[in-house]
């Protein structure tokens, strides 16, 4: 008994040290996550990146996004639902991470989209039809390309564009600016310029939520 009692008492020992020793990895991790934002407050947001919501608005959510990721799609609709939830109090602001193979040729598809106005609905039908234009995570940018077609957009302005070096010179800056606040995966999301360190919807929600309850 004695030495089942001390088993016991040595596994929740065990336990306890374990879940310390990741509560206080945490804590580091986003103390670090939250310093590398502050330092880089100006890379966060850049002028002219796609965004939605109302210009004046004192929330300003900052996604680094990549098209052909799966939880990007998903997270779309429901960053959507906190933009209308919040009206003339949320907005969102889009920056390109295109980490997956191929996805970078798709991201100067919507960067042109965006030359025209028509960022957006390239967006929610790229994301809608995702798995028709990706394979195995690998982007299939002529898939793609086909797909934008659909939409009311100059489709030889749209492949002018597409190679332009001012199409290139916008996914550059995203890119190193994601390389700064060392972005590794996407969604990566910040809001007011502070990182979401901790991942999840409800996570996003809560901090929007905080951020309005000090600016409003």
């Amino acid at each position: 008994m004695n030495k089942k009692i001390l088993f016991l008492s040595t596994a929740v020992i065990l336990s306890l040290a374990f879940v310390a020793a990741t509560s206080i990895f945490q804590t580091q991790q986003e103390t670090k996550e939250n310093e590398l934002a502050n330092n880089n407050a100006d890379v966060v947001s850049r002028s002219g990146s796609p965004s939605k919501g109302a210009a004046d608005a004192k929330i300003t959510i900052v996604e680094f996004f990549d098209p052909a990721c799966e939880t990007c799609a998903q997270f779309y609709p429901l960053v959507n639902d906190i933009i209308k939830k919040y009206p003339g109090k949320v907005k969102v602001e889009m920056r390109y991470t295109p980490f997956h193979k191929g996805a970078d040729k798709v991201v100067a598809m919507l960067e042109a989209a965006h030359l025209q106005g028509k960022f957006w609905p390239a967006l929610k039908l790229l994301f809608a039809n995702q798995q028709g234009w990706t394979r195995h995570h690998t982007a299939q940018p002529e898939q793609a390309l086909q797909l934008l077609s659909s939409l009311a957009i100059d489709k030889q302005q749209l492949q002018t564009d597409m190679v332009s070096e001012k199409v290139a010179n916008v996914i550059s800056q995203d890119v190193a600016d994601a390389k700064t606040l060392e972005v590794r995966a996407t969604p990566q999301f910040f809001v007011n310029g502070k990182p979401l360190t901790r991942f999840g919807y409800r996570e996003l929600i809560d901090m929007v939520e905080n951020a309005i309850a000090l600016a409003y």
